[in-house]
């Protein structure tokens, strides 16, 4: 007796195998990952595992520090950037996102940090710090990042 298959099983396996959360995520225009967006760890450790060459490096310290400038702070993958806040799903002091040669620190309550970063924006408190490669103050970073973690944070 001859044996029938059914083409199901074999949809399916195809179909499965053309879902995107088995393939690296894309990169989009700079060298930015293109992370869904999620709340916790998680998204922001696949976003900074994403991100190219020695902007990963870069990702992973500042994450570092933001984590032991602020302990408990909380984090979230929205418009393919990582955010920072003091409590859960916001409000946010602090966001980055990857250009092509730099990485770019938006701080939402720049104005009232002390020195005010360079970076303007056409938002009024707005500022923004561009990170080169080998080129981050770390000294400075964290007393940015204590200061936001301070001010009222933006609700996004």
């Amino acid at each position: 007796m001859a044996q029938t298959t059914s083409k199901r099983p074999a949809k399916a396996a195809k179909k499965a195998a053309a879902k995107p959360s088995a393939a690296k995520p894309a990169l989009l225009s700079g060298g930015n990952p293109q992370i869904a967006k999620g709340y916790g760890d998680a998204p922001v450790q696949a976003y900074i595992a994403a991100m190219p060459g020695w902007k990963r490096d870069l990702g992973r310290q500042l994450d570092a520090l933001i984590v032991r400038t602020v302990p408990g702070v909380h984090k979230a993958v929205k418009w393919n950037s990582p955010f920072y806040g003091v409590e859960e799903q916001g409000p946010w002091f602090l966001s980055f996102h990857c250009f092509t040669k730099y990485v770019k620190v938006t701080f939402f309550r720049g104005t009232s940090l002390r020195p005010v970063p360079s970076g303007e924006s056409k938002h009024k408190e707005v500022r923004y710090l561009d990170i080169h490669e080998d080129d981050l103050d770390e000294a400075q970073f964290v007393a940015w990042v204590k200061q936001a973690s301070q001010l009222p944070g933006e609700r996004l």
